[in-house]
């Protein structure tokens, strides 16, 4: 490859400070299109799979990206979804159950000039997962996080995962399963994360949006993206993909936009809206033609306290999915993990250090100031 011009993304270099992600120069190295980014594995995912739409909504994005394959990683963990590396033409790796996120914080801290991505699902993620799950969120490391929620162990053939509603009928709960679910999209915000979306697999305008929006995120961007099971959990998501009834069920958020849904009215509003519910602190579902549109909530994504987007995420239904908010919840700014990592270890070395001197101070703090013999 020839020597290319730089592009920013948010990554200042791993020493210089000056040094930025190598950019793919389209007039030498020709442009790049999704085939770019297609391996050539042989895709095994069951015909139907919500996969396949979200895998060719990426390789046709990451393009946009402006990068050359060589600077961008996915990484992934165990499950349906975790076999996405492979159909990538980047770096990658198929790692372990649910430790995604914390091998990716060490490739993110490690080496910033590297786009980093983990592709997880409902049950890698939120179950033996969710520790690290949440701290990745908490710590703010710059990776964007793509979350399968299919509410099903699809792998493993069939149990229930940590987002099936409760009295699911699978093979692990033949009378029902007692488990709350839980809201991926709640759970990121009380985690405090600085980028959090829903997106649908089927909806490939809306996914490839969300996905440059948190590509461009400096931070953790988790998106959550409903995938429909065609074999162990088909329909899961039939009332907010149907023509018939997703006017209805989805809430469409757009920043700085009043949050109205449903059928629209003359005005072009959808027949219902949100607004504040003064009993409860929360937001309630109202008909849009009872309310001033000034007591309509208006949506705010880059809203510091995340409140607000807390209690608009708690409209999804934990059961069968009749309404759920879609869109981009918040979208802040925040120090980052692997930044200031990177300043505090810049911090402990002085300037024109050298090896021999170094070496010498690690021998000094291994062996300390008081010794023992043990016999």
């Amino acid at each position: 490859m020839s020597t290319s011009p730089l592009t920013d993304l948010g990554l200042p270099g791993l020493r210089s400070g000056t040094e930025l992600v190598p950019a793919h120069d389209a007039a030498a190295d020709g442009p790049q299109t999704g085939k770019d980014f297609t391996s050539d594995q042989e895709v095994r995912w069951c015909p139907g799979c919500g996969d396949y739409a979200v895998l060719k909504a990426v390789q046709s994005f990451l393009p946009d990206l402006g990068l050359r394959r060589e600077n961008i990683v996915f990484v992934s963990g165990i499950g349906c979804s975790s076999r996405f590396p492979y159909y990538l033409d980047t770096y990658g790796m198929h790692s372990i159950h649910g430790r995604a996120p914390s091998i990716a914080t060490g490739i993110a801290t490690a080496r910033e000039d590297l786009s980093v991505w983990v592709v997880t699902g409902d049950g890698d993620a939120l179950s033996i997962g969710g520790n690290h799950l949440i701290h990745a969120l908490r710590r703010n490391v710059n990776m964007t996080i793509l979350l399968f929620n299919n509410r099903i162990y699809g792998l493993t053939k069939g149990q229930y995962s940590p987002t099936s509603e409760t009295g699911k009928v699978t093979k692990s709960t033949p009378m029902g399963s007692l488990d709350h679910p839980f809201n991926p999209v709640s759970l990121a915000l009380g985690a405090e994360a600085s980028f959090v979306a829903r997106t649908i697999d089927s909806d490939r305008k809306h996914l490839t949006q969300v996905l440059a929006a948190a590509a461009a995120h400096r931070g953790t961007s988790l998106v959550e993206i409903y995938q429909n099971c065609p074999i162990f959990n088909d329909g899961a998501f039939d009332a907010i993909k149907s023509p018939d009834t997703k006017a209805d069920a989805i809430i469409p958020l757009v920043h700085g936009e009043p949050v109205t849904f449903g059928a629209p009215s003359e005005d072009g509003r959808g027949s219902r809206a949100l607004v504040r519910d003064q009993a409860t602190g929360g937001v309630t579902v109202v008909a849009t033609a009872e309310v001033d549109a000034a007591d309509i909530v208006v949506h705010d994504a880059h809203n510091p306290d995340p409140t607000m987007a807390f209690a608009i995420s708690r409209l999804t239904d934990a059961g069968y999915l009749n309404t759920s908010p879609i869109g981009i919840f918040r979208q802040v700014e925040r120090p980052t993990y692997d930044d200031q990592a990177r300043e505090q270890v810049a911090l402990s070395i002085p300037e024109n250090d050298d090896t021999a001197d170094r070496a010498a101070r690690l021998a000094a703090l291994i062996g300390g100031g008081d010794t023992w013999t043990i016999i």
